[in-house]
C-alpha cells in the first residue's frame, strides 16, 4: 500500500493537469462557435463540450481510453481499423531491425576490443553516425531502397537497426573490458587463449552491460520502425495510424497511438529483463 499511494497520487496528479490543459485548449474552438451564433456559453456549458469534441485540440484522458479500448478490443484483429494489428505490423520491423542491430553492435564491439586499429578506426564512425537525425536517414533509406524495389519490412527493419546498434556497441565495450588487469594476468598463466579468455572472463563479465544496452536498444528499434514508417506512405503500423491521424485531424487517434507505442515498448523491455534475470540468475550473476 505504501509504494502504491505515491504512484497513484502522481498519476492522478498527471491527470487533472491534462483535464485543465484539454479544457484550456479546447475552449477557444468553442468560444469562436458562440461568438459566431451570437450565444452565451456558461462555464460549465464550456468544460462539457470542450470534454466531449470529435476533433480537439488536445483529446481528454477519457477520449484517449476510449480510443484505446475501440482500437483495442473494439475491432477484429486483422481489421485495418485495429491497433492490434498495427502494433503487429510495427513490431515485427522492430524485432527484425534489434536483431540486426544487436548482432551488429556485438560484432563490432568485439572487433573494438580485440584489435586497436578498429577501436580507432571505427569507433568514431560508430559516434558520428548517431549525430545524424534519424529523421534525415529515413527518406533517405526509404527512397534509396525503393529505387531497388526493396519495399515493405527491410527498410523499416533498417533504420531501427541504425538507431538500435549504438546502444550494444557501447555496452558491450565497456562490458568486455570490464575484467581488470589481475584478471586477464591469471587468465594468461593458465596458458589460456584469446578465445578461451573471451568466452570465460570477457563475455560472461559483459552480461549486465549487453542487458542493459539491449533494454535501451529494443526501444529505439521501436521508435527508429515508427519513423521508418512516416516517409514510406505506410498503410500499416503505429507509424501510419500516426500520419493517418495527423492528415485528418483525428488527435484521438494520434494519441491512441501514441499509447499503444508506449505500452508496446514496455512490454519488450520488461521481456528483456526477463531474459536477463533468468540468464544472469542461472549463470551465479545478481540482475
Amino acid at each position: 500500500m505504501g509504494g502504491i499511494l505515491p504512484v497513484a497520487t502522481v498519476l492522478l496528479v498527471i491527470v487533472a493537469i491534462w483535464y485543465a490543459a484539454a479544457i484550456s485548449m479546447n475552449a477557444r474552438w468553442e468560444r469562436d462557435q458562440a461568438a459566431r451564433a451570437g450565444t452565451q456559453v456558461s462555464v460549465m456549458q464550456m468544460v462539457g463540450l470542450t470534454l466531449t469534441q470529435d476533433r480537439p485540440v488536445l483529446p481528454a484522458p477519457h477520449q484517449v481510453a476510449a480510443g484505446l479500448y475501440q482500437g483495442l478490443a473494439g475491432q477484429k484483429i486483422t481489421s485495418p481499423r485495429s491497433l492490434v494489428w498495427h502494433a503487429w505490423v510495427t513490431l515485427s520491423a522492430t524485432l527484425a531491425g534489434f536483431g540486426i542491430g544487436a548482432v551488429a553492435g556485438t560484432a563490432l564491439a568485439i572487433g573494438i576490443v580485440h584489435s586497436r586499429s578498429m577501436d580507432q578506426s571505427v569507433m568514431p564512425w560508430a559516434v558520428a553516425s548517431q549525430t545524424v537525425p534519424i529523421l534525415a536517414i529515413a527518406p533517405m533509406v526509404i527512397v534509396v531502397l525503393s529505387s531497388m524495389g526493396i519495399t515493405g519490412l527491410l527498410p523499416k527493419a533498417i533504420i531501427a537497426a541504425w538507431l538500435s546498434f549504438f546502444p550494444v556497441l557501447v555496452g558491450m565495450v565497456k562490458g568486455l573490458r570490464t575484467p581488470d588487469a589481475m584478471q586477464m594476468d591469471q587468465m594468461r598463466s593458465w596458458n589460456a587463449s584469446r578465445t578461451q579468455i573471451f568466452w570465460h572472463l570477457r563475455l560472461p563479465s559483459s552480461l549486465p552491460y549487453l542487458f542493459a544496452s539491449l533494454k535501451v536498444a529494443i526501444a529505439a528499434a521501436l521508435v527508429g520502425t515508427i519513423v521508418g514508417e512516416l516517409p514510406a506512405g505506410a498503410t500499416a503500423g503505429l507509424g501510419a495510424r500516426l500520419l493517418s491521424g495527423s492528415y485528418y485531424g483525428q488527435t484521438v487517434q494520434i494519441w491512441a497511438a501514441l499509447f499503444t507505442a508506449a505500452a508496446l515498448a514496455a512490454i519488450l523491455v520488461a521481456i528483456v529483463a526477463r531474459i536477463e534475470r533468468a540468464t544472469l540468475a542461472r549463470m551465479g550473476h545478481r540482475a
